[in-house]
């Protein structure tokens, strides 16, 4: 999106907190602001100055979006975003650097709130422009799908302030590109562009930072003229694979394929292709 069309979003959008607060002013010092275009949740990341630097404040507010919107039955898919320069540029350091190991480990310090996306059933798309680095790099690789704009850049920079990633990067990294990669950028703290994690397959698609919205709002809209029970079953069975042995794998994906023949929308979508017409999904 760009920054003219990023800045009219809140004029144009019903721009909110998950605390439902109105006052626009207000609504643009919130951590996370959040818009409906129609069935999708645009959530996006709201630190500018700080390059969305991922501090406690925005993870409980997104996580607060995100069960909300879980919950909406309006609500089909879900995107997280943030800015021309930077989806998020990693954990807040300044709010990090005095903690010690009784502090993290007492508080549940990542644990508590950036685990909160697990929970989440719908779709959930990450558009990356920007830095994505740190644990914004693993807040995106949470998510199911990740669009990037071709000016994105990744990495896990972690080990040239003497840590490791702790959001996931070493265990969701490795899963995606590989040991190879993993430990290239792991273990280097290099930054990739948008076309090398595309060829390594850390992110689905790649896009002109100009279209990266409207190309994401239209898959997201495509996706939601969907069934959302088969959705949700499709994501389970996708992210089961990464748990179980393969035979555990497909019998977990059998048995979703069987249930869905229970659903009046597998009755719409058969009959549908038949007649040669759309369908017309009631999500049951």
């Amino acid at each position: 999106m760009s920054k003219q069309n990023e800045s009219n979003e809140v004029a144009t959008s019903v721009e909110r907190t998950p605390a439902a607060l109105d006052q626009t002013s207000t609504a643009q010092q919130a951590p996370v602001l959040i818009a409906r275009h129609g069935p999708i949740s645009l959530m996006r990341l709201n630190r500018p100055k700080q390059l969305n630097a991922l501090n406690d404040a925005l993870m409980d507010c997104l996580g607060e979006a995100l069960i909300e919107a879980d919950k909406d039955p309006a609500v089909m898919v879900i995107i997280i975003t943030g800015s021309d320069k930077a989806f998020a540029a990693g954990a807040d350091i300044d709010a990090m650097k005095h903690y010690d190991f009784v502090d993290v480990y007492k508080n549940e310090y990542i644990s508590r709130n950036w685990e909160t996306i697990r929970k989440v059933r719908k779709p959930v798309i990450a558009a990356v422009a920007g830095f994505a680095l740190g644990g914004g790099c693993e807040l995106a690789m949470m998510c199911d799908m990740v669009f990037a704009a071709d000016n994105a850049k990744f990495g896990q920079p972690e080990i040239k302030l003497a840590v490791i990633p702790g959001a996931g990067g070493t265990q969701r990294l490795t899963r995606l590109a590989g040991k190879a990669k993993a430990m290239d950028m792991v273990l280097t703290g290099k930054m990739i562009g948008a076309e090398q994690a595309l060829a390594d397959g850390l992110i689905s698609r790649v896009y002109p930072l100009a279209d990266l919205m409207p190309q994401t709002l239209s898959v997201a809209n495509d996706m939601a003229k969907l069934s959302l029970p088969s959705l949700m079953a499709a994501k389970e069975s996708i992210n089961r694979a990464f748990e179980v042995p393969l035979s555990e794998g497909l019998l977990f994906e059998r048995r979703n394929f069987h249930a869905l023949f229970g659903t009046a929308d597998q009755k719409e979508g058969m009959q549908a292709f038949l007649e040669k017409r759309s369908p017309s999904f009631t999500h049951r």
